[in-house]
């Protein structure tokens, strides 16, 4: 082996260290101190965790995407948090598996351990994690809890109570009456009343609503009485199991995920010498994932993003806040792209890319896919089909091989187990070039955008996990 001489050497090294330099200055965003995830980060007063669940890099782009073309507006998630704020991924593995659920991936980013899937911030030892609300209750922090989904569901479970099984909605529902947040908004009015009420599902005739209500919470079941709420506890009710999408939703039952945010907000903030600590999640986001509608998810990102921009308009008054934008897995594997025209030719010449025009085609959809399963009912019969088709997809064609897999229930393939959502997915992106591989989850990483004091914490590819640690650092200073 040839021995080099020392100005070789010397080049060498001196080329090395420029390279590795360029490196470093590149990763740390071209500054020359590059921020420190060890040292003392400064504490916030108050902690906003703005979640969309099923949400990865490709939904943010969409929302920023489609936001732009069709409500001529800027995204505030793309636009504000992750261009002014610290931005870093996530990795969502649970507790076995290379796949998560949510209710793992929540937990790991709520007690900073991993657990397996459908446990709710139960390691796989059995034991409870402490959660990220019991942490900020402990700390002397008020609590709030907002969601699309039942307000049981995963994620709001995971970041707040312990259980073996995120299927054991009564109980969850017990849990939550013993930690008592200060704020709690979404669906699941079910598990809340008695089985002999209208809607109620409960087992042992207890009303929790008004159980709430004795412990001074203010109730509202609608839009107004969310809107005319004044007190500093609050609980809301607005469907008896998952609120609807934005394409279904009637304004006068169910408010936006922006007013629930804003109610939300204006409660915690009474009373709140030591702060509060509040998760905001969009759950329609990851529904629209498994079902493969691509025009109930953009219009969920938009509605995700207003409220984002009220939690931000919250920051600028009070900037002891710190406000987090992430999701806990990628849901469809959605994929837009370029696509054959139809399968005459496999020419470049019969291709077509997605672009605004089929953007278009989606803002033209007046229901979503959920909603149409429902129409169709158990055994769709081809009339109801066509007839449904023509008043809510215009312009758009169902091919003879997907129109018989709706009518006899069949699904495309194995990872498509939404019939017929994922069926009419398929003909959407026959049409626009919004694809997807799947009606499940995927281990695509999670992005978090950061921006107020502690942001840097979640600089960098880390594992979901370090974010529940990061927020436990946050809230108690250690």
């Amino acid at each position: 082996m040839q021995v080099l001489n020392n100005a070789k050497l010397r080049r060498f090294a001196l080329n090395w260290l420029v390279g590795v330099a360029a490196l470093v200055l590149a990763l740390a965003g071209c500054s020359s101190a590059p921020v420190s995830t060890t040292g003392p980060a400064q504490q916030p007063k108050n902690i906003i965790i703005m979640f969309a669940d099923g949400a990865a890099p490709v939904q943010w782009d969409f929302g920023r995407y489609s936001s732009s073309v069709l409500r001529r507006q800027p995204f505030a998630t793309t636009d504000v948090v992750f261009r002014e704020g610290a931005v870093g991924l996530l990795s969502t593995n649970p507790h076995g598996p290379y796949v998560t659920d949510s209710a793992a991936a929540a937990s790991a980013m709520s007690i900073g351990a991993k657990v397996a899937n459908g446990a709710v911030s139960i390691t796989p030892d059995g034991k409870p994690g402490r959660t990220v609300m019991q942490a900020a209750k402990a700390a002397g922090k008020r609590i709030g809890l907002v969601t699309t989904a039942t307000v049981y569901d995963a994620t709001p479970a995971a970041f707040s109570i312990n259980a073996k099984s995120r299927r054991d909605s009564q109980a969850l529902v017990d849990l939550y009456l013993a930690l008592e947040p200060d704020v709690l908004l979404g669906g699941g009015a079910d598990y809340f009343l008695p089985a002999a009420t209208p809607g109620g599902k409960r087992k042992d005739g207890k009303d929790i609503i008004a159980m709430f209500r004795a412990h001074g919470h203010q109730v509202a079941r609608n839009s107004a009485e969310l809107k005319g709420a004044t007190g500093a506890k609050l609980i809301g009710l607005f469907a008896d199991e998952d609120m609807d999408f934005e394409l279904d939703r009637d304004p006068a039952q169910e408010p936006t995920t922006a007013e629930m945010a804003a109610a939300a907000l204006k409660a915690l903030s009474q009373q709140s010498p030591n702060g509060f600590v509040l998760l905001v999640e969009n759950e329609n986001t990851d529904t629209a994932g498994h079902a493969n509608d691509a025009a109930s998810l953009m219009r969920a990102l938009w509605a995700f993003d207003d409220a984002v921009k009220v939690a931000l308009e919250f920051q600028r008054r009070n900037p002891g806040t710190l406000v987090i934008v992430t999701g806990d897995h990628e849901t469809g594997g959605f994929s837009p792209t370029y696509a054959l025209k139809d399968l005459s030719s496999l020419s470049s010449g019969n291709r077509f890319y997605a672009g605004d025009d089929q953007l278009r085609m989606l803002e033209r959809i007046t229901m979503s896919f959920n909603m149409m399963r429902e129409k169709l009912g158990k055994k769709p019969s081809g009339e109801v089909l066509d007839g449904l088709l023509v008043k809510n997809f215009p312009g758009f064609k169902l091919d003879p091989d997907l129109r018989e897999l709706i009518l006899k229930q069949q699904a495309l393939d194995r990872n498509f187990t939404y019939v017929p959502q994922n069926v009419l997915g398929r003909m959407v992106a026959r049409q626009t070039g919004y694809y997807w591989g799947t009606s499940g989850h995927t281990p695509e990483p999670v992005l978090v955008g950061a921006i107020g004091p502690g942001a840097e914490l979640f600089l960098g590819y880390q594992d979901n996990t370090d974010f529940g640690k990061h927020l436990h650092r946050l809230i108690t200073g250690k």
